[in-house]
C-alpha cells in the first residue's frame, strides 16, 4: 500500500522500526498470539519485536500485491492499536487471507471490524476477486468480526496450517 488507508476513527499505514514498543502491546500478549495462525508465541521483548517488524518491512515489497502488513492507528490520538494483514494462504498461495490483531485493551470497540472493512474495500479496488479469514473454532471474537464484515461461512478445513479452522469469504458483491 502506498498511501495511508483511512477511515473515521483510524489510520492504516505501513510498519515502522519505531512501532516496535506499541507493537509488543499487541503481538507481546498471550492472549493475542494464541489465536495467530499459524500460531505464533508471544514476542518476548522489544528487541524481538524490532526484529519481527523488520522482517515485515523488509518482506513489504516483495509480496505479491496487494498482500502487506499494516499498523492500524487510532487517528485522534495516534496511539497504534493493532496490525492487519493480507496475506497468501499455504499451501498453494491461491487464496487471500484477512486477518487482524489487536491490543486486548483495544478489544469491543469495533476497529477490527472497521479496519477490516477498509481494507477489504482497498484490496477490491486492487482486483482481488474474494478474501478469506480463518479461525481456530473456538475462537468467537474472530468469528464474531468475520460475521459482522459480511463474510460467509464456507465450512471447516485442515488445507491451511495443517490445523482444523473455520473458513470464511467475502466477495466484492458482499462488501
Amino acid at each position: 500500500m502506498t498511501a495511508e488507508v483511512r477511515t473515521e476513527r483510524l489510520i492504516i499505514r505501513d510498519w515502522d522500526i519505531s512501532d516496535a514498543d506499541a507493537a509488543l502491546g499487541i503481538y507481546g500478549a498471550e492472549e493475542v498470539a494464541r489465536w495467530l495462525t499459524p500460531q505464533m508465541h508471544a514476542v518476548r521483548d522489544s528487541a524481538a519485536m524490532r526484529s519481527v517488524l523488520h522482517a515485515w518491512i523488509e518482506a513489504q515489497p516483495n509480496l505479491i500485491p496487494p498482500a502487506g502488513r499494516w499498523a492500524i492507528v487510532r487517528a485522534d490520538d495516534g496511539e497504534l492499536i493493532g496490525g492487519l494483514s493480507l496475506r497468501q494462504l499455504p499451501p498453494y498461495d491461491e487464496d487471500f487471507e484477512l486477518s487482524w490483531q489487536l491490543r486486548p485493551d483495544a478489544w469491543g470497540n469495533g476497529y477490527a471490524t472497521e479496519a477490516s472493512q477498509a481494507i477489504i474495500a482497498w484490496a477490491f479496488d486492487q482486483g482481488i476477486e474474494e478474501l478469506f479469514a480463518v479461525a481456530r473454532p473456538d475462537n468467537d471474537r474472530a468469528i464474531a468480526t468475520a460475521r459482522r464484515l459480511g463474510m460467509e461461512w464456507v465450512g471447516e478445513t485442515d488445507k491451511y496450517y495443517d490445523r482444523r479452522l473455520q473458513v470464511f469469504r467475502i466477495r466484492p458483491a458482499s462488501a
